[in-house]
């Protein structure tokens, strides 16, 4: 097992969260169980999901749920790129945050194929991700 709070790639996606939930708070009333909550539901799954990766016993099981916070990422990138077109976010904060869901992203797809390249074995490699 790994400890997931020590991993630079679940700190990014915990703080994207947090970002994410303060920018939303602006976001107008009718929108709450619309775009608001899919936002936060994304977000909130791609630390989620490394979180639970980590908690599975090979390097196979760690990579699917990677592979998941990857697609997190990727559903969260579009409702950002949404969101700033119906202008519900300032230039400002939609290039902050996305250029925050490409670099996880990034880091994402460093780690699986780091772990696809060290194979299935029950040991984890050394990754500071």
């Amino acid at each position: 097992m790994r400890d997931f709070k020590k991993l630079e790639v679940w700190r990014r996606g915990h703080q994207l969260t947090l970002n994410v939930y303060e920018v939303t708070r602006t976001f107008p009333r009718e929108e709450l169980y619309g775009l608001t909550s899919q936002m936060r539901r994304a977000s909130a799954a791609i630390p989620a999901n490394v979180a639970e990766g980590c908690g599975r016993g090979s390097n196979a099981d760690l990579a699917r749920f990677l592979q998941i916070a990857f697609g997190s990422a990727s559903e969260l990138e579009n409702h950002l790129f949404l969101a700033r077109d119906l202008s519900f976010l300032q230039p400002a904060d939609y290039e902050h945050l996305t250029g925050e869901v490409v670099e996880i992203q990034r880091m994402l797809a460093s780690f699986i194929k780091s772990l696809k390249a060290f194979g299935n074995k029950t040991r984890k490699p050394d990754l500071d991700a």
